[in-house]
């Protein structure tokens, strides 16, 4: 039977256990009745400062200090694209300059799209290409490639099937 948090929390309180931690931690208490926390969660590593000679850290989570020093040397229109988030994290143990003077090649590369992002792509090129269209337009085109299993770029011969 599903619970909710607040209904957990009730049990546990009923029980005299701890109400803190995650949905985990409290069925883990309310199964055992030991008022310890199931698992670690991942500390945030980041530096107290970032300079150039830092160390990119393991399993690192791109946060404002991250986006402010990378603002810093590389002007406004830095971005934390999928591309460069992917290298800093295969790329732990380089410094930060490591990582400024990488950015430009890193997110010029031609990626592949992620499949996540496919749709929205799609429907960009779409409608960067095709005026007086509309979004029920789009995605007819769309479901028609998805459902042939063709590659998830738009293409102006994709418009024949609105014709039908």
């Amino acid at each position: 039977m599903y619970k909710t948090k607040e209904e957990l929390k009730q049990e546990c309180r009923t029980l005299g256990l701890s109400i803190s931690g995650s949905k985990e931690d409290l069925i883990y208490r309310l199964t055992t009745g030991n008022n310890v926390v199931v698992k670690s969660r991942i500390k945030n590593n980041t530096p107290s400062e970032i300079k150039d000679e830092t160390i990119i850290e393991e399993n690192i989570i791109c946060s404002q200090k991250h986006r402010e020093y990378f603002v810093s040397k590389l002007g406004k229109s830095f971005s934390f694209k999928v591309p460069f988030q992917k290298w800093l994290k295969a790329n732990a143990g380089k410094t930060y300059l490591e990582a400024v003077n990488a950015y430009k090649d890193v997110i010029k590369e031609k990626q592949e799209i992620d499949p996540q992002f496919e749709y929205n792509a799609y429907v960009k090129a779409f409608f960067s290409t095709c005026k007086g269209y509309n979004l029920n337009d789009a995605i007819r085109c769309w479901n028609y490639k998805k459902a042939k299993a063709l590659h998830p770029i738009f293409e102006e011969s994709d418009l024949e099937v609105l014709e039908k």
